[in-house]
């Protein structure tokens, strides 16, 4: 029994990692164009981002279900390459980064609001171009958005239930995270273990929740 709930917690955290960094990847490029374009179709991608804040997570799961299906165009093609995404980890990793997103690109987009203008032009005065600039110039200034960003998908990612049980199920070692063990611990009238998954996940959000305010605050105080 340790080794099946040590199993699950690493791949709670595995999946929580992994989708956090694709997050990162995909989110500052978006909340960059949704912070600084003018373009008529933005409030429609706007709406697309913030769609997982309150769409019931049992939709967006069974939608993704489907679409994972071997009965459906994109399915049966995965499958063709030897592709399974329903009720495999590749699966709650896509299902999890479309689900976390926009606790990834609001904190960003908000933060990156916040930068003037000026000190981005001043930069392409200098003859920096816009990679430059972002990386050493914007992405330092909004550091907090970052770390934000990152904290609140990760918890997100480690809370998911809905979106979990329809793309994933409960398999051992495979899509078995701890929201989902606890459901069925309680199911089966294990609250004994129920407790033991959820202790183990509120001690740790709860530690890395409070280390991150600790250092925001930290920095924020050494600006002043």
């Amino acid at each position: 029994m340790e080794s099946e709930f040590l199993a699950t917690m690493v791949l709670t955290f595995k999946l929580a990692s992994v989708t956090t960094l694709i997050l990162l990847v995909i989110a500052v490029p978006l909340a960059w164009f949704l912070a600084f374009s003018s373009l008529r179709f933005k409030s429609i991608l706007e709406t697309i981002v913030s769609m997982p804040l309150v769409l019931p997570p049992s939709v967006l799961g069974f939608y993704l279900l489907l679409a994972f299906s071997p009965v459906s165009g994109i399915g049966s093609f995965l499958m063709d390459h030897g592709i399974r995404l329903a009720f495999s980890f590749e699966g709650l990793v896509i299902g999890s980064v479309i689900f976390s997103l926009p606790f990834m690109v609001h904190p960003i987009q908000a933060a990156l609001s916040q930068v003037p203008r000026s000190i981005i032009e001043a930069s392409y005065t200098l003859g920096k171009s816009p990679f430059v600039t972002a990386l050493r110039v914007v992405l330092p200034s909004i550091r907090h958005g970052l770390i934000s960003g990152i904290v609140l998908a990760f918890a997100h990612t480690v809370g998911e239930f809905g979106v979990i049980l329809m793309i994933g199920g409960n398999i051992p070692g495979e899509t078995r995270v701890a929201s989902i063990a606890i459901y069925d611990e309680v199911e089966s009238l294990n609250y004994a273990m129920a407790h033991q998954y959820a202790l183990t996940l509120f001690v740790i959000t709860f530690a890395i929740l409070l280390l991150v305010y600790s250092l925001n605050k930290k920095s924020l105080s050494s600006l002043r």
